[in-house]
């Protein structure tokens, strides 16, 4: 896991979670890491168990220059598609930094520019560079933070556990139970091509 791509630049490592889910906002982090940041334990959110990842949160959260939560919601998706709104969600995170960057770290290979600073995507990023993965796991405990709090407003779904992914029982509770306002409506809700109301594209 390497600490910069740049020691000359003030980097922020950018991340999102929740693209790919049915229901909920999307997240995204952004974390400033000190240049001499060691940590042998921080790892991309999807290979550390939910009890590693929220005592890494406070680890990052003490330890880091700035940190940021950016948030995007169903309606806001809906609007624009899940692809720009993970992209707003990481210039919302950056947004709150309290130090501005020089430069930006961006998990993925796409990216919409924010405002004149430079930016660099690596794909799997979250598993090279260690401030992609911090953001990441900001992104992604607070999101489910978030979706913990929006099961005990609708139990049926399942969002205790499936944080709101397109498991079988949360699509079963939509066919049963049918849509909350938490929903993105511009998604395949059932998995059998309904209620696709933007086309395939957005999940490229």
């Amino acid at each position: 896991m390497l600490p910069f791509l740049d020691e000359n630049l003030i980097e922020a490592g950018c991340d999102e979670a929740g693209r790919g889910c049915l229901a909920g906002p999307v997240f995204a982090g952004a974390v400033i890491l000190p240049k001499d940041y060691c940590n042998d334990v921080l790892n991309d959110s999807k290979q550390l168990s939910e009890k590693k990842r929220y005592l890494l949160r406070e680890q990052i959260e003490r330890d880091a220059l700035a940190w940021g939560v950016g948030i995007v919601t169903p309606e806001e998706i809906d609007k624009i598609n899940i692809l720009n709104a993970s992209f707003l969600a990481m210039h919302r995170a950056v947004d709150a930094l309290k130090i501005r960057p020089q430069a930006l770290l961006i998990d993925g290979n796409r990216f919409r520019p924010y405002q004149d600073l430079p930016h660099t995507t690596v794909v799997k990023g979250d598993g090279k560079f260690m401030s992609i993965a911090a953001a990441s796991i900001l992104a992604k405990t607070y999101r489910d933070d978030y979706m913990l709090r929006l099961h005990d407003e609708f139990p049926q779904y399942g969002w205790h556990s499936n944080k709101g992914y397109p498991a079988r029982v949360h699509r079963e509770a939509i066919r049963a139970f049918g849509v909350t306002p938490h929903h993105r409506l511009s998604f395949n809700l059932l998995g059998d091509g309904q209620m696709q109301l933007f086309g395939d594209d957005m999940f490229k």
